[in-house]
C-alpha cells in the first residue's frame, strides 16, 4: 500500500480557548480534544507530521523573563521559542500518544526542535513588524528603547516588534522524512521553529526573530514531500470579503483562483494572508491539496464535509 502524507498545522491559540486564562491543564485539556481528530486522519492511513504556534506560550514565557530579570538572566527570544516548542511538543507527544493506544494503533510519536534557514539579507531585519511579548507603558517604553529593542505603539500599549524572516528550509528536513519513513508521527518547527543563518567558518547561528508558523509549516510539507497540508485555525472556512455584511465563505477554490483573490489584497498579512501564501508554495510546489478549517473540525475538513479546499486545477 502507498504511504501517503500529511502536514497537519496547529493555529497558536489552538491550545488556549477565548476566555480561558492558559493554566497547563485547560492547555491539556484542549490538546486531549484536538488529537481525535489526528486519530482519525492517523487510523485512515496517513502518515503525519504535527507542526503547531506558540503565539500565547512564547509570550507567556517572555513575560516570566520581564517579571525575573532582576532575579535570573533572561534567555533571548530563541531560546524562549525552543522553551515553547518543547513544552508544547511535550503536551502533544504525550496526549497523541495516549490517544494512539487507546485506538490501539501502535505507533511512536516524538517531538523534533526545528531550525529553520532564512535568509540574512532578509529585509525584515532592517524593519521589524512582528509584536511579540506583553504590554509596556509610555513610562518603561524608554528603558526598552535604551537596552536596544525595538518597539511599536498599540492599542493596549507598547510591544517590542522583531524581525520575521521568510523562512528558505528546514535544516532538520532529511531526519523529519527519515522518520516518517519508518512510520513515526513527528512534532515539528513548532511557532515556526527557530531561525537560522549559515555563517562562513562558523555554521549555523541563531538570530532574533520569528518565523510564521504556516510559512514554515509549507517548507516542511515540501520537505517530506507531503500530499495534504491542513491548517487548523480559529475560523471554518476562508472567507472573501472577511468581516463585511457580504462576506462570502469560500468552500472549494482553485490555485489561479486563489493567487488571483491574494494579489488584490482580499486577505489581511495579520491573518489570512500568511496561510493563503504557504497555500500557493505549497500547490506551486506540486502539492495535492490545501485545506483550512476550523481546529474543532480537522476530521470532517480531512474528509471534505467543511472547510475550504484549495487545489492546483
Amino acid at each position: 500500500m502507498v504511504k501517503r502524507r500529511a502536514v497537519i498545522a496547529l493555529g497558536g491559540n489552538a491550545l488556549i480557548k477565548e476566555g480561558q486564562e492558559g493554566t497547563i491543564y485547560e492547555q491539556f485539556a484542549n490538546t486531549r480534544r484536538i488529537m481525535k481528530s489526528i486519530v482519525e486522519i492517523i487510523k485512515d492511513g496517513w502518515d503525519v507530521v504535527i507542526t503547531h504556534g506558540n503565539g500565547p506560550q512564547v509570550g507567556a514565557i517572555l513575560l516570566q523573563n520581564d517579571l525575573a530579570r532582576d532575579v535570573t538572566p533572561a534567555m533571548p527570544l530563541g531560546i524562549c521559542v525552543a522553551e515553547s516548542e518543547g513544552l508544547i511538543g511535550y503536551m502533544i507527544q504525550q496526549c497523541l500518544s495516549n490517544a494512539l493506544r487507546k485506538a490501539n494503533i501502535d505507533k511512536q510519536v516524538v517531538t523534533l526542535i526545528t531550525q529553520v534557514l532564512v535568509d540574512e539579507d532578509d529585509p525584515s531585519f532592517e524593519n521589524p513588524t512582528k509584536p511579540i511579548g506583553p504590554y509596556y507603558s509610555d513610562e518603561e517604553v524608554d528603558e526598552l528603547i535604551q537596552e536596544g529593542y525595538k518597539v511599536k505603539k498599540q492599542q493596549d500599549g507598547w510591544r517590542i516588534v522583531v524581525p520575521s524572516p521568510d523562512p528558505k528550509a528546514i535544516v532538520e528536513g532529511e531526519i523529519i522524512k527519515k522518520m516518517l519513513d519508518d512510520g513515526i508521527v513527528v512534532i515539528a518547527s513548532g511557532g515556526g521553529g527557530m531561525p537560522v543563518i549559515e555563517k562562513p567558518g562558523w555554521g549555523l547561528d541563531g538570530l532574533e526573530a520569528v518565523i510564521d508558523k504556516d510559512l514554515a509549516s509549507e517548507r516542511v510539507a515540501e520537505a517530506v514531500d507531503a500530499d495534504i497540508l491542513l491548517i487548523l485555525t480559529n475560523v471554518e472556512k476562508v472567507y472573501l470579503n472577511y468581516g463585511s455584511k457580504d462576506q462570502k465563505p469560500v468552500d472549494r477554490i482553485t490555485l489561479d483562483e486563489i493567487k488571483k483573490y491574494y494579489k488584490e489584497g482580499c486577505f489581511p498579512e495579520g491573518s489570512m494572508g500568511p496561510k493563503i501564501l504557504a497555500a500557493i508554495r505549497f500547490l506551486e510546489f506540486g502539492g495535492e491539496k490545501v485545506i483550512i478549517s476550523h481546529v474543532d473540525k480537522g476530521w470532517e475538513a480531512f474528509q471534505g464535509k467543511t472547510g475550504t479546499h484549495i487545489t492546483r486545477v
